[in-house]
């Protein structure tokens, strides 16, 4: 810890992020306190996310956070060209998405695996490349999260 920026190093590399003085962050040998300097209903609700915060630092640095997506449709793939991912996804030209530093992105036919130590980051790059194309109810066609459900609309009933 060092002036309200607080710096994680691990096997996999080093993040940093800054903390507000509100909340008193304590490094012991094994374990890291979090306290309250104040009671109020902001400090409150500090304490539990900068605990959360830093608990995704200390794991992010020693396992990559994982997000897989999944393409569904006829035509709909992704290739990785360099720091750019070209997306084939129904559209009459190819979207292409420039993929950040500390992201890595593996793509083959129809899965992208975006892989990376800061969960905020991944997990951000994850929900933007998934917003270009989000799955229709009627035929499921899209980006999908792995495991997610997509639930299906019946469509029209003919007479």
């Amino acid at each position: 810890m060092d002036g309200g920026v607080l710096t994680v190093k691990g096997p996999l590399g080093e993040l940093k992020r800054e903390f507000k003085d509100v909340i008193a962050i304590a490094i012991g040998d094994k374990d890291i306190t979090l306290s309250r300097k104040e009671e109020s209903p902001f400090t409150n609700a500090l304490w539990g996310t900068y605990a959360s915060h830093i608990q995704n630092m200390i794991s992010g640095v020693n396992k990559p956070y994982v997000k897989t997506l999944i393409l569904e449709g006829v035509g709909y793939k992704a290739d990785l060209q360099g720091k750019t991912v070209v997306l084939s996804i129904g559209f009459s030209h190819k979207v292409n998405v420039p993929v950040p530093d500390g992201i890595e992105m593996k793509a083959e036919k129809n899965v992208m695996t975006i892989s990376g130590i800061d969960k905020e980051k991944v997990g951000q790059f994850a929900a933007m490349v998934r917003a270009l194309k989000k799955p229709e109810p009627y035929k499921g066609k899209g980006m999908r999260y792995s495991g997610e459900v997509i639930r299906r609309k019946q469509g029209k009933k003919s007479v």
